[in-house]
């Protein structure tokens, strides 16, 4: 029995509510729409300028072109598609439809201007830069400043709280639970300024990146200058030395910064997966959700695995595009068109996972309780503060103790000391009693420095 038509991506499947909002850039019919409008762009800017004689179009008439990218909907995705049928080229299809559209509107004057002197890749690589600029700054970016707002919230709610730190998996100095968060925030905000700056560069001289066809039309225009000024005006950042296709060093560039920003997140997933399977953090029951299919009791942390699991998905995908993207063989070959078109698969991996980091930290509550017992049952972590203090006070005069590491190597490495233990060892050392007073007062609780006040360095 054969199914019915179905989606071969879970992104387009299962997921697709999750990241349904890239495909109005990513898509194939975004890419279209993009392509469009530079064609269209195009054409009224050299129409602006009276170029061989063309008539400068009227406000009307260019509302019109401009029109085929304000409406452009199913009826034109499924009129592309046909044409791409028959010419098995899609740029080549944008410029058939674009000249009937003259043709219809009466601008037929002027059709010989679609597409003049470019070559696909002209189009292409405008297009690519816009889409992927919108889909990075008006679905995915969002997403991510909301999993950092949540970050920050928590750090500031819990600043004060303190945690058992592990270091290689054992009891550690204690942090604070705000503290924890308020790294994942500093980190993930260096990355955003990062991508935040990215260039999205677009090239528009021909063939090979010559002007040459430009130049045998009319060799009396500053190509370059008009190049400049045309892929300025669509909001890029003009790059003058190409081959037939731009570079794509930009897209690396800001697809490693992606990748970066999507492996900080995936240590933020595997360390809030650990806390909860230590009791630091506990699940919200969410209602008619099941954990398990056998153990009723059971709540799994399915927000933070699925992250991880769309965070490799998307990071393994983005490094081969950054790989790949920046080699073209001599003047240009093909790789990159089947490539480009996986970006959106790419960031919806990355959106997927982000949209469970959003709900996922709304899913989970600090268990202050479990928190106290393990910094209760872990008193030699103190050792550290009381071997400080020793130096300090040998360095001070007022200890003769000759090497205070291993002294309390000696007590605390490899077993378990209690409060009573401590005091009475902190009572029998060579220090001043002031120092005595200040070490016998501490617990583990209390050992975690500054780490509340540093979830204020993100207001710096």
């Amino acid at each position: 029995m054969t199914l019915p038509e179905q989606p071969l991506s879970p992104l387009d499947g299962r997921y697709r509510t999750a990241v349904v909002g890239l495909g109005e850039h990513l898509s194939e019919a975004g890419l279209n729409r993009a392509r469009v409008l530079v064609e269209v762009e195009w054409l009224i800017f050299l129409t602006d300028r009276e170029l061989f004689g063309a008539h400068r179009l009227s406000a009307e008439q260019a509302a019109s072109l401009r029109s085929l990218v304000d409406d452009f909907g199913q009826a034109d995705i499924d009129e592309l598609a046909s044409l791409e049928a028959t010419t098995r080229h899609d740029v080549k299809a944008v410029e058939y439809y674009v000249r009937a559209r003259l043709e219809k509107l009466g601008l037929s004057d002027v059709a010989e201007l679609t597409h003049f002197a470019c070559t696909s890749e002209d189009i292409n690589n405008l297009a690519y830069a816009l889409t992927i600029g919108s889909a990075v700054r008006e679905v995915w970016m969002p997403a991510l400043d909301t999993v950092i707002a949540g970050l920050t919230d928590r750090a500031v709610a819990h600043r004060a709280v303190p945690m058992l730190a592990h270091t290689h998996g054992q009891p550690a100095t204690p942090t604070t639970v705000g503290k924890e968060f308020a790294v994942f925030v500093h980190r993930l905000r260096r990355i955003v300024v990062r991508i935040e700056q990215t260039e999205y560069l677009g090239k528009f001289s021909g063939a090979t990146g010559t002007f040459a066809a430009h130049v045998a039309a009319d060799s009396s225009q500053d190509w370059p200058e008009l190049s400049r000024e045309f892929v300025e005006s669509l909001g890029l950042v003009w790059n003058p030395l190409t081959t037939q296709i731009e570079s794509h060093d930009w897209q690396a560039e800001l697809y490693s910064a992606i990748s970066h920003a999507n492996r900080v997140l995936h240590n933020l997933a595997t360390d809030i997966w650990t806390y909860i399977s230590l009791g630091y953090f506990t699940q919200i029951p969410q209602a008619g959700a099941t954990g398990s299919s056998t153990m009723p009791h059971k709540i799994n942390p399915i927000r933070f695995e699925n992250a991880e699991a769309n965070l490799e998905l998307s990071s393994a995908l983005l490094d081969s595009l950054s790989a790949t993207l920046v080699t073209s063989r001599l003047q240009r070959d093909l790789t990159d068109s089947t490539t480009q078109r996986n970006v959106g698969v790419a960031l919806g991996h990355s959106l997927l996972a982000l949209d469970n980091l959003r709900r996922g930290l709304g899913e989970i509550a600090v268990n202050e309780v479990r928190l106290a017992e393990d910094l209760d049952g872990n008193w030699e972590i103190l050792g550290e503060a009381i071997q400080t203090v020793i130096r300090a006070e040998i360095t001070a005069g007022t200890s003769s103790i000759s090497d205070p590491y291993a002294l309390l190597k000696d007590l605390t490495r490899g077993r378990r000391v209690g409060q009573a233990e401590l005091v009475e060892f902190v009572r029998a050392l060579d220090i001043s009693d002031g120092a005595k007073d200040r070490l016998a007062a501490l617990t583990p609780a209390g050992y975690a420095g500054l780490a509340s006040k540093m979830v204020g360095f993100l207001d710096s």
